[in-house]
């Protein structure tokens, strides 16, 4: 199994509940959030789902728009976490059972 993979955050809108609940029966995307409808009757919700899962999603009264990459948007905010603990005292010692590693 690859590392690697992509997950996008589309959102769905469907023209009326009963696609909406036929599409959710059939695919059982997962969704983020709640399902909001229009005036006009449409449903829309956000999904997390693979590329593949996107293309799935689409059919007859459902269009599925591409908000966001979510594996690229979680590892920017991967990037910005700092390493070490910055509540420790700068001259503390670890604790604990560990192997000691040697600087080369």
């Amino acid at each position: 199994m690859s590392s690697e993979y992509t997950t996008l955050r589309v959102r769905v809108t469907t023209r009326d509940p009963d696609t909406l609940r036929a599409l959710l029966r059939e695919t059982r995307p997962d969704v983020g959030g709640r399902v909001s409808q229009a005036e006009d009757g449409s449903c829309t919700f956000d999904a997390y789902v693979g590329p593949q899962e996107a293309e799935a999603l689409e059919r007859d009264g459902v269009t599925v728009t591409v908000v966001e990459d979510a594996t690229a948007v979680g590892r920017a905010r991967q990037a910005e976490v700092g390493e070490g603990d910055r509540f420790a005292d700068e001259d503390a010692v670890p604790q604990g059972f560990a192997l000691k590693v040697e600087d080369a």
